[in-house]
């Protein structure tokens, strides 16, 4: 394996700040390195793409849905009186166990595992400050759905109307209570055997179908601003969440505690603490104290927007006399900050791309997918239609052709490296040159062709991690559009065996070396590869 010496990178021109390794733009957020040292653990065992740390929100969607198909499958057997309604869960539990019972556990237990995966995904996005700038929005339609997704789950409990189902409605109506909002007690409708009667037993009823409802609702505004969002997890994570839940199902169904009586207070209960756990915390201190913690909680996940000042890179740049309308960028870019609008030169014949600097991130995958962005135009300054102003794609060819001029120095590799992946530019030499990009994305596959028409013997282009692209999709895609599986399309007629394409996380630059060692032994006869370079 052959040892990369060492020296000036070639770097592209990028947005510096106070604090900022030279070179290498502003990286977004990430989460800490022992959650990715974790996830990257997980791999070992499933694969970055069947990871559940990976895919919360996708897994979330799941559950959902296996909730509601079961939900739908009880209904049809549940009596909605207050008098019926026990006797009707015990039915579907005992006389239909091979079915009925196996549906009440699935309920129960997606129910479980979609809070599971909340709670999960709240705290990766947390830890990754994940709830400033374009994700703003995001996280503000996010923070109501843990409410949601609680009220759900506890209200799904009462309508078994068992002891436990009892005993949680009479302490959620005195917490309500503590309000002092409602003209009479709401916990006076528990507290005799004639209080709760059909119309309010079909109001909760009602309840349970219009609050999961309006947590659908929420779900789907909280992804309105990421495109591609992921809402079902891949195939093999589909069938092995499922397989988990139908085994607990089996081997701890559940069961109802006995019927409800609103004559005794129950004295002792099989509580879930995971739901339940804020009635015995009310009882141990006071309404008013439990009211305080889950507002006060409320109120700091909604304001943690308000400290993160990150500052943030100019934002990408339509140029209307480069832009066709294609919409290749409004596909591509992760945070559908970009919409097609009527040409401001054609007077609205046709159609350009407009860019919402509010929702941009700057990462220049916009870039990678203009048509316009490839540097065989004869344009003696290359504009393309998208532009990102600090990194421009002329800027991108002129210091290509610098490295790559015949000279006898002239760089004889070339290395694309992410700036939120692996630090590469320790691997620039006398003969490899190294272009640092926002994301990988940014790259259009016309410039890997490009380099080798120069002269390159090989390019090496890396990005982050599997499953680990700062801003999602970039990696994804500069993947697709080398295989030729997404527009702009590497040429079929470079020769891949020159091409590498690493998805090497911080921390991994030796795995970039290691690949551009393996091509350096490829190449063989420098000069025949040369004049093969020449004539594709």
């Amino acid at each position: 394996m052959t040892a990369v010496a060492p020296t000036t990178a070639v770097a592209m021109p990028a947005v510096r700040r106070a604090g900022e390794t030279p070179g290498r733009a502003q990286i977004p957020a990430r989460s800490p390195q022992w959650w990715r040292a974790m996830e990257r653990a997980v791999d070992g065992v499933t694969g970055a793409r069947h990871n559940p740390l990976r895919n919360l929100g996708a897994l979330g969607f799941y559950f959902f849905w296996i909730v509601t198909a079961s939900g739908v499958y009880l209904y049809a057997f549940f009596d909605t009186s207050v008098t019926g309604a026990w006797q009707s869960v015990e039915r579907i539990t005992h006389e239909q166990w091979y079915l009925g019972g196996l549906m009440r556990s699935l309920h129960r237990y997606a129910s479980a595992g979609f809070c599971v995966v909340m709670l999960v995904h709240l705290l990766k996005e947390t830890l990754s400050r994940h709830f400033g700038g374009l994700r703003t929005f995001s996280w503000l339609t996010g923070v109501p759905l843990i409410w949601l997704a609680y009220a759900a789950a506890i209200g799904g409990y009462w309508l078994v109307w068992d002891r436990l189902a009892q005993f949680s409605a009479t302490a959620t109506m005195e917490w309500l209570d503590a309000l002092g909002i409602f003209g009479e007690p709401l916990a006076r409708n528990f507290i005799a055997p004639d209080a709760v009667d059909d119309r309010l037993f079909s109001l909760l009823v009602f309840l349970h179908i219009g609050i999961p409802l309006a947590l659908l609702l929420g779900m789907w505004t909280h992804i309105q601003r990421l495109s591609h969002a992921a809402v079902l997890p891949s195939r093999r994570l589909a069938a092995c969440s499922f397989a988990a839940l139908l085994a607990v199902s089996v081997v701890h169904p559940a069961l109802s505690q006995p019927p409800a009586d609103l004559a005794r207070v129950p004295r002792q209960l099989g509580l879930d603490w995971f739901y339940m756990f804020v009635h015995p915390l009310m009882y141990e201190t006071s309404a008013a104290t439990v009211w305080w913690l889950a507002g006060a909680a409320t109120l700091l996940l909604a304001a943690l927007p308000l400290f993160v000042r990150e500052p943030r890179a100019p934002a990408a740049v339509v140029d209307p006399r480069n832009c066709n309308g294609c919409g290749r960028c409004v596909d591509d870019c992760p945070y559908v900050a970009i919409t097609l609008v009527p040409h401001s030169i054609t007077g609205g014949r046709t159609l350009q791309a407009l860019v919402d600097p509010d929702r941009c991130a700057a990462c220049g995958i916009c870039v990678g997918a203009c048509p316009s962005s490839t540097p065989f135009r004869s344009a003696r300054v290359l504009a393309s239609g998208i532009e990102l102003p600090q990194l421009t794609v002329d800027s991108l060819r002129a210091r290509l052709r610098a490295a790559l001029a015949p000279a006898p120095d002239r760089a004889r590799y070339v290395v694309f490296g992410c700036d939120c992946a692996a630090e590469v530019a320790s691997l620039a030499s006398r003969d490899v040159a190294v272009f640092g990009l926002p994301c990988a994305g940014m790259l259009p596959p016309s410039f890997i062709a490009y380099a080798l028409r120069l002269g390159a013997q090989g390019v090496v282009v890396s990005t982050c991690g599997e499953g680990e692209c700062a801003y999602r999709l970039g990696a994804e895609w500069i993947e697709q559009r080398i295989s030729a599986r997404r527009d702009p399309r590497l040429r079929r007629s470079v020769p891949r065996d020159r091409v590498r394409l690493v998805p090497a996380a911080g921390g991994e630059s030796r795995r970039v070396a290691t690949e551009l060692a393996l091509l350096r032994a490829h190449a063989g006869q420098p000069q025949r590869l040369a004049r093969r370079g020449e004539a594709a």
